[in-house]
């Protein structure tokens, strides 16, 4: 049944692609996995060893012979256009596509690819990085947040007794809100050009606070239930991090790849400017993380 045993595809084998990857591969339901680049075999390590997940990474798409039940979308925000070609192929109106992204507008920015198919927002809440020889490091048990609705029973089947743990949220913008600000706050560590460690300097602290601030007001503007205490909470959260956790948006400033600033800083402006909120911090942080991105210069 589909709802027992949906088939399942993967776009984008990076390190949140390969952890969801290894999860089904480790109790047999191998997703077929599509991406860029034909890598023979994807390699996620954690704390208890290693899960091999066995290739190929397919990269073209006239070769997929069906839509699939249910498509993960692991590519970040500033690849969803060159996707488009996978997309088309493996969706179709009957599809549920799991946006395993950043943000909080994963459907908006999903729909006009996906043929039909219904665009299942996620919060993903586990640090996974890509190593220097394309092994994935997962640093945390990974897990899932996802909306109650009547497509969320489509990832439940799909995950059931696997690493990944799922929760379920009647309250999912709340929860996503609360992700961006994490999220929002770590775009700091891209001008500092420095892990999280950066975040015991007093200094830091007193900033990261003023700017999470912003950001709650305009998070609750748009709807979120967050209390005061979140901003606080965050910040802890980064000074009890090892000092050398990074942040995906830090590793694409490194390597001189495009960055998700909109969906992670610019939203925030965007939102505000939306609901005449006042957003003084973000409108230093978004320029200059919008200029490390695109330039010129």
């Amino acid at each position: 049944m589909k709802n027992e045993n949906p088939t399942v595809a993967l776009i984008g084998p990076g390190a949140i692609g390969t952890t969801i990857a290894a999860a089904l591969h480790e109790v047999g339901r191998t997703p077929m996995i599509f991406g860029r680049t034909a890598h023979a075999q994807l390699e996620l390590r954690h704390d208890e060893g290693k899960i091999i997940v066995p290739g190929p990474v397919h990269t073209i798409p006239a070769e997929v012979a069906a839509p699939f039940d249910l498509v993960f979308v692991a590519v970040k925000t500033t690849q969803i256009a060159a996707t488009a070609p996978w997309l088309a192929a493996l969706c179709d109106e009957q599809t549920v596509v799991c946006a395993l992204q950043n943000g909080v507008e994963q459907p908006a920015q999903l729909a006009p690819f996906v043929a039909g198919a219904t665009v299942l927002p996620s919060v993903v809440w586990f640090p996974a990085q890509r190593e220097p020889d394309a092994s994935v490091w997962l640093r945390a048990k990974p897990r899932l947040t996802l909306p109650a609705t009547p497509q969320t029973h489509l990832v439940v089947a799909a995950l059931r007794d696997t690493r990944c743990q799922v929760d379920i949220s009647d309250d999912f913008k709340s929860i996503a809100w609360r992700k961006l600000l994490q999220n929002a706050v770590a775009g700091l560590m891209v001008l500092a050009n420095r892990r999280a460690g950066m975040f015991s300097r007093p200094d830091i602290t007193e900033l990261a606070l003023a700017y999470l601030r912003e950001c709650l007001t305009v998070a609750r503007a748009e709807g979120a239930n967050l209390s005061d205490a979140v901003p606080q909470e965050i910040v802890d959260g980064f000074h009890r991090a090892p000092v050398d956790l990074g942040t995906s948006i830090l590793a694409d400033r490194q390597a001189d790849r495009p960055l998700e600033w909109d969906i992670r800083n610019g939203v925030v402006q965007r939102y505000g400017r939306v609901h005449s909120i006042a957003t003084p911090i973000s409108d230093v942080v978004v320029p200059l993380l919008a200029a490390g991105s695109d330039g010129p210069g």
